[in-house]
């Protein structure tokens, strides 16, 4: 039976999730505040943490930080949903949290069953996790041996290898209705994410340079009142612009944007131009904002060879079928290894279907961007 602490200041909290988790197979013990939950670590040694941000006596970030120097383990914070709570939750994402559930807001007895399926979902994801402290990855600083992924025994031919992707066009060749859509852009980067995304992204974008020609588009699995937040703080950690995307945006070059929470992004025409917006969350899909859903709708305006995508950490298999047709189509796609996945769930699901033209780790993805996408 796998083991959870709960760290929380509040009593009612801690009855109310030691009823959910163990009412799920857990066994659990709890902790009053921050200092007794890093004493217990040790003496308990629990496989998966949950743990509260604002506490008395020794607040959640100090805990955390303390507890990935004595025992590094999976923990899960419980994060209040206003701005200041959002914030707190990336910083203990960078301190090597893995994952996050907001906390119920109003009457918590009666709301915590909204997150109970959630909260069960991610303490079971965790268990399986990487834990990743900060620094251990180092900043890439040239094109890695990349790693071919396996091809199943009943999978299509690989197709031939993709022209330069400035040089897709015949020079005395009319450019096609989809080509024209493209306007002043060169291409897209698509990049999925969900469990342990914040802190894996900080290891990719801020490493793109200001001038990078073409448009990230990130779906990162999060709730609507965390995306803008997390756009923000990745705006200051970053020379591309970052910005959420909360209303039909005009794609443009070196500018990554985030899908909002709550919504799924997709890429559209308007006016001549290719931009983003969000759309109401697709009942088909189960996460969001959903990766299929942005890669199929950029598929229907974007020649398949100026799009790359990328699949990075997460549990599920969002994405997974989408840049498999992306590849098969001529386009190129990565699928982070295992080695730095914190879950391994979605770029296996890829690597599986035979979909990933490179497995790399999180690290080495923005140097080969750049090597692939001539500026």
């Amino acid at each position: 039976m796998s083991k959870v602490l709960v760290v929380d200041d509040s009593a009612l909290m801690r009855r109310l999730l030691t009823g959910v988790l163990g009412g799920a197979g857990f066994e659990v013990v709890i902790a009053r505040n921050g200092l007794e939950g890093v004493q217990m670590l040790t003496e308990c040694q629990p496989d998966v943490v949950t743990l509260d941000i604002n506490m008395p006596e020794m607040d959640g970030l100090t805990a955390l930080s303390l507890m990935m120097q004595a025992r590094p383990t999976p923990v899960v914070m419980v994060s209040s949903l206003t701005e200041k709570g959002a914030q707190a939750t990336f910083e203990a994402l960078a301190l090597g949290a893995v994952d996050f559930v907001a906390k119920p807001s109003g009457t918590i007895s009666l709301s915590v069953e909204e997150i109970a399926g959630e909260l069960i979902a991610k303490v079971r994801s965790a268990l399986r996790s990487r834990v990743r402290l900060p620094g251990r990855l180092p900043r890439s600083t040239s094109v890695p041996q990349a790693t071919p992924a396996p091809r199943p025994a009943q999978a299509r031919p690989a197709a031939a290898p993709a022209p330069a992707l400035r040089a897709a066009q015949a020079p005395n060749e009319a450019p096609t209705r989809s080509q024209g859509r493209l306007g002043k852009l060169d291409g897209l980067v698509i990049v999925g994410v969900s469990t342990g995304g914040p802190r894996t992204l900080e290891d990719i974008l801020p490493n793109l340079p200001a001038d990078f020609p073409w448009p990230v588009l990130v779906a990162q699995h999060m709730p609507s009142n965390f995306t803008d937040a997390f756009a923000r703080r990745m705006d200051k950690l970053c020379r591309i612009g970052v910005r959420e995307c909360s209303a039909t945006v005009p794609l443009e070059p070196g500018q990554a944007y985030i899908g909002q929470g709550g919504t799924d992004m997709v890429v559209v025409e308007r006016l001549g131009r290719l931009a983003v917006q969000p759309r109401p969350e697709s009942p088909e899909h189960a996460w969001h904002p959903s990766v299929d859903v942005l890669v199929e709708s950029a598929l229907k305006l974007v020649p398949p060879e100026r799009l790359v995508g990328v699949l990075l950490t997460g549990m599920g298999n969002d994405g997974a079928r989408s840049m498999t047709q992306l590849k098969q189509r001529g386009g190129r796609t990565i699928a982070e290894s295992a080695d730095t996945a914190v879950v391994f769930g979605m770029p296996q699901e890829l690597i599986e279907l035979g979909g990933a033209s490179l497995v790399l780790p999180c690290h080495a993805v923005s140097r080969q961007l750049l090597h692939w996408i001539d500026r």
